[in-house]
């Protein structure tokens, strides 16, 4: 299964269950209880908010992906040679040394949303998740700019 229709499937799925618990809310609000009123309000709110969260989510691989597809054209993907262990992980060192130079051209083109991207990446390598969706915002930030 492609990671498109394995998103969509999930996609899916919880926006039945978002509908199904959005239900029971509205049942709660529907009995005239007042604590069942509060209740089935703050169960309105849960799907609202993991609808949200779920709409965001799939905004950044979209716009990431469309970078990447960007980047890929004109060449300027950073090429994925660095060593491997016996696992299939990257070496540690190898991608902190990557990340280094990624980060230092961040520094020198800070304005520059194919280098956040590459940085982005280099921090995925090392396993820093964080970071590299915080570097990937940043490239799509500057991309959206220009």
């Amino acid at each position: 299964m492609t990671a498109k229709r394995a998103v969509a499937v999930i996609a899916v799925v919880f926006i039945a269950y978002a509908g199904l618990l959005g239900w029971r809310g509205v049942l709660l609000i529907g009995t005239g209880d007042p604590v069942a009123i509060v209740l089935g309000i703050a169960v309105l709110v849960i799907p609202l908010v993991g609808l949200y969260l779920v709409w965001r989510e799939l905004k950044f691989g979209k716009q990431t992906e469309a970078l990447a597809r960007e980047l890929a054209e004109s060449g300027g993907l950073p090429v994925d040679d660095l060593p491997r262990r016996p696992s299939g992980r990257i070496d540690r060192a190898a991608a902190d040394a990557a990340f280094t130079k990624y980060k230092e051209e961040a520094e020198a083109a800070p304005d520059d949303w194919r280098v956040w991207f590459r940085l982005s990446t280099a921090y995925d390598a090392a396993g820093d998740r964080k970071r590299a969706r915080a570097s990937m915002r940043t490239a799509i930030e500057h991309r959206t700019e220009r």
